[in-house]
């Protein structure tokens, strides 16, 4: 009886001993939790940067084309969106703008509040919307088909806000004659490439996407 006894009161011994109130266990707990969202916070920070960083290179990685040269900044804001959900795709994108209109030169000519009264600066706010429109469609579904419909829903609102704006900076700013015409070669005449290229983003993110989810 007596081995017994000491062979009980050493395992007891080598276990962690909580007080009367269990204040031990809680107090481990509390400390893991806000360490594991310190992490997160700062790997989502780092995802966002990098997107932010990609909307400033595609602005300059240009292929000449009249009368506007090809960028790719539709392609990376909906893939922002897919990849990082409709909060932190909306987050990086509104980081971008508010860059650009500080003067810092993120834009495709540069930067400042004068953007502002530019006709394509409608595009720079419609990627805000396109990021977050296509995070949000894609949710917690991460099929192939729900990737391509909010890569489509993407594309549809950023040329939807780019196109509203700039009929009414050419209208009523610029008061500039010929709208039809400064429509299609402005706006429509670049729907086919980025329809197309957002449909490849959604093929991407749909293949490491569940890269980033595991991080």
């Amino acid at each position: 009886m007596c081995d017994i006894n000491r062979e009980k009161g050493q395992k007891e011994a080598t276990q962690p001993q909580p007080s009367d109130n269990g204040i031990l266990p809680i107090a481990e707990t509390a400390v893991r939790r806000p360490r594991s969202r310190a992490v997160s916070a700062t790997v989502q920070l780092a995802q966002c940067a990098i997107f932010v960083a990609l909307m400033a290179a595609a602005a300059y990685i240009q292929i000449p084309f009249y009368p506007v040269p090809l960028t790719f900044q539709t392609v990376v804001c909906v893939l922002a969106g897919l990849l990082l959900g409709a909060r932190n795709g909306a987050l990086a994108l509104t980081a971008y703008l508010v860059m650009g209109v500080l003067g810092l030169p993120v834009f495709s000519s540069g930067g400042g509040f004068t953007y502002v009264l530019m006709p394509s600066f409608g595009y720079i706010l419609g990627f805000v919307g396109a990021a977050f429109s296509a995070g949000l469609i894609v949710g917690k579904k991460k099929t192939l088909s729900r990737f391509l419909l909010a890569a489509a829903v993407g594309f549809a609102v950023n040329y939807a806000v780019g196109i509203v704006y700039f009929i009414l900076i050419w209208e009523f700013y610029l008061q500039a004659a010929g709208l039809g015409a400064a429509l299609v070669t402005y706006n429509l005449l670049y729907m086919p490439k980025d329809i197309v290229l957002c449909m490849l983003a959604a093929f991407l993110a749909r293949r490491v996407g569940g890269a980033l989810r595991q991080r």
